[in-house]
């Protein structure tokens, strides 16, 4: 008897049970593991985006010459200098200014800096701060990267779910084929066939299975997280703007079922071993 010749096979309702079972947990598996990637991607992206900015407020306007003196010096590492004007500030704080009221001699003066290297943001901090107010654009974030990150958390938390509830799944169903199957399973023993055979007998019927229902998941699953972000990126600005999937997210998706079909192939294998060992 050759190997991998199968001398029993499931009756078509178990078969379209477990297919059906293992397409919904990989589909929400894949969606899950891709919402998590986009999230990470951008949570990074965001923060390279705005970690060379930051704003600085000139509150004591006798420090104005000595700050720009500072900056005047730093030219050479800083990229771009914008000065924001009163009317931009006055534009930027209309929702909280009623009936036309001028806060025009009470706002700060105001510059937004890009550095060319992050390593120098901190020099430039020392330097100013006794003059002035220097905030950086990603400190100023830091609640937006704390919301992205929690997210990130909250999906992969999802995806470890799943993947417990396949292999809850395949155990299951493993066990309970070969339970069906006890009168094949005892006229196997009969002839001389080993455990190991009988296992490898219910890994290629499973093995099958999880990969019809893993490439229905994940064919499901893709345009549903394309769906996903491409309604993120119409938001335009903010940390849903950067949701992306790099080239090496997308390998990683792609791998996800190759890797439930091989999980539970050696989940089967487990449970039919324990089973048999017990008889």
């Amino acid at each position: 008897m050759k190997k991998n010749t199968l001398v029993f096979s499931l009756v078509r309702e178990q078969s379209i049970f477990m297919t059906i079972v293992l397409s919904v947990l990989t589909f929400l598996s894949v969606l899950a593991f891709g919402i998590a990637l986009s999230i990470g991607t951008g949570v990074i992206r965001w923060n390279n985006q705005w970690d060379k900015y930051a704003m600085i407020q000139i509150v004591n306007t006798d420090n104005t010459n000595s700050v720009k003196k500072i900056l005047n010096e730093n030219s050479d590492k800083i990229e771009s200098i914008n000065e924001i004007s009163k009317s931009q500030m006055e534009d930027m704080l209309k929702p909280w200014i009623s009936n036309g009221a001028r806060v025009n001699n009470y706002l700060p003066a105001m510059f937004e800096i890009k550095l060319k290297n992050t390593s120098d943001m901190e020099k430039l901090r020392q330097q100013i701060e006794p003059r002035a107010k220097f905030l950086t654009h990603s400190s100023a974030l830091q609640t937006s990267m704390s919301a992205g990150w929690k997210l990130l958390s909250i999906t992969m938390f999802v995806l470890i779910l799943m993947l417990i509830s396949i292999g809850v799944c395949v155990s299951y169903i493993s066990r309970n084929i070969a339970m069906l199957h006890k009168h094949e399973l005892e006229i196997l023993n009969q002839i001389g066939a080993t455990d190991k055979f009988i296992a490898r007998q219910m890994q290629i019927i499973i093995a099958k299975i999880s990969m019809r229902a893993c490439l229905v998941g994940f064919v499901v699953a893709m345009p549903i997280i394309g769906l996903i972000l491409s309604t993120a990126h119409a938001a335009r600005v903010g940390l849903l703007a950067t949701l992306s999937l790099s080239m090496g997210d997308i390998i990683a998706l792609v791998l996800l079922p190759v890797l439930i079909v091989i999980f539970s192939i050696y989940i089967t294998k487990r449970t039919t071993l324990k089973i048999l060992s017990n008889q």
